[in-house]
């Protein structure tokens, strides 16, 4: 359970840096001449007392059982995990875990959901909804995709400045493609 949140969601992946925010050196770049090395265990338990500065700027995650209200602005990146009530502005990317539930109103560039939303929520790029996924309210987005078990209701329509439905989104979708 334990898990970092780059393992459970692969879009997070980034190289290990430095506190200083310097790539950490590698065995390979570490001098090897005229110096005593420990055994490689002794390594391993002082890197897992060094807190893991991983996370990316202007990353917010909302742990499981953790709820938080309000407003939430200027985010690039949030991860619900918890319960967020929230009006959420100026953020690239969402993602709701399957045990995560947000309650209000979003506006991203692009929005994961495994989890539960609820309220209105305006996707300036891609929607994905994935098969454990749950999207309700009133819900504007360029792009759309709906895993198999995904559900979406309430009011729901493509954004109307540019980029509406792919070919692929609007036969997903039952929409028939326009002739020409």
């Amino acid at each position: 359970m334990a898990d970092k949140a780059e393992d459970r969601y692969p879009l997070l992946t980034r190289p290990p840096m430095h506190p200083a925010g310097l790539p950490r050196p590698t065995a390979l770049s570490r001098p090897t001449a005229g110096v005593a090395h420990a055994p490689q265990h002794r390594e391993t338990e002082l890197q897992a007392r060094v807190p893991d500065y991983q996370v990316d700027v202007r990353t917010l995650i909302v742990g499981s059982e953790l709820s938080l209200s309000g407003e939430i602005t200027s985010c690039s990146r949030l991860i619900v995990e918890g319960t967020v009530a929230a009006q959420l502005d100026k953020c690239q990317h969402v993602i709701i875990a399957e045990t995560g539930i947000f309650k209000g109103d979003a506006t991203t560039d692009n929005a994961d959901v495994y989890g539960c939303f609820e309220g209105n929520l305006v996707v300036r790029k891609r929607l994905l909804i994935r098969a454990t996924g749950r999207v309700s309210g009133s819900i504007t987005y360029s792009e759309i995709e709906i895993e198999c078990g995904g559900e979406i209701s309430g009011t729901i329509r493509a954004h109307e400045g540019g980029g509406a439905m792919t070919q692929i989104g609007r036969a997903r979708s039952g929409q028939a493609a326009p002739a020409g």
